[in-house]
C-alpha cells in the first residue's frame, strides 16, 4: 500500500452556496469514482478555492457525502493575476496498491484548461 495524491478542480458558475456545493460534490464524486476509491482509502483532502469563492467553504460538500472522519481543510488559492476565476481545487492523499500513472486526476468544467497534460 502506498500514499499517493489525486487533484482536481472544477470551475463553478458564480459565487453562491448551492453552487459551490453541486460543483464540489461533482468534483469529488468524479475524483472517487474513476479511481474507484472508498472514504476509507482517503488519507485527507485539502481543497482551495480561488479568492473570487466566499459563499460557503468547499468541505462542507465532501462531508455531506460521507467523509465525516476524513480531515478536510479550505484555504484561500493565491490571487495571481490572470488567474482562472471561480475554481475550486483539491488535493486528495489516499492509500491505494496503484502505481502513480494509473491514477486519474480530475478537471471539470472550464478548469480542464488549467492542466491539459493530465486532465482526463
Amino acid at each position: 500500500m502506498a500514499v499517493r495524491a489525486v487533484r482536481g478542480a472544477v470551475q463553478l458558475s458564480g459565487n453562491n452556496r448551492d453552487e459551490i456545493l453541486a460543483g464540489t460534490t461533482e468534483l469529488v464524486t468524479e475524483v472517487m469514482s474513476r479511481n474507484e476509491l472508498s472514504t476509507d482509502d482517503v488519507i485527507s483532502v485539502l481543497f482551495t478555492a480561488t479568492p473570487d469563492l466566499t459563499a460557503e467553504f468547499p468541505a462542507l460538500a465532501a462531508r455531506k457525502l460521507g467523509f465525516q472522519e476524513v480531515p478536510l481543510l479550505c484555504a484561500t488559492e493565491i490571487n495571481v493575476p490572470r488567474a482562472m476565476p471561480r475554481v475550486v481545487r483539491l488535493m486528495m492523499h489516499i492509500e491505494t496498491t496503484k502505481p502513480r500513472s494509473a491514477l486519474q486526476h480530475v478537471y471539470l468544467r472550464g478548469a480542464a484548461e488549467l492542466r491539459l497534460d493530465i486532465a482526463q
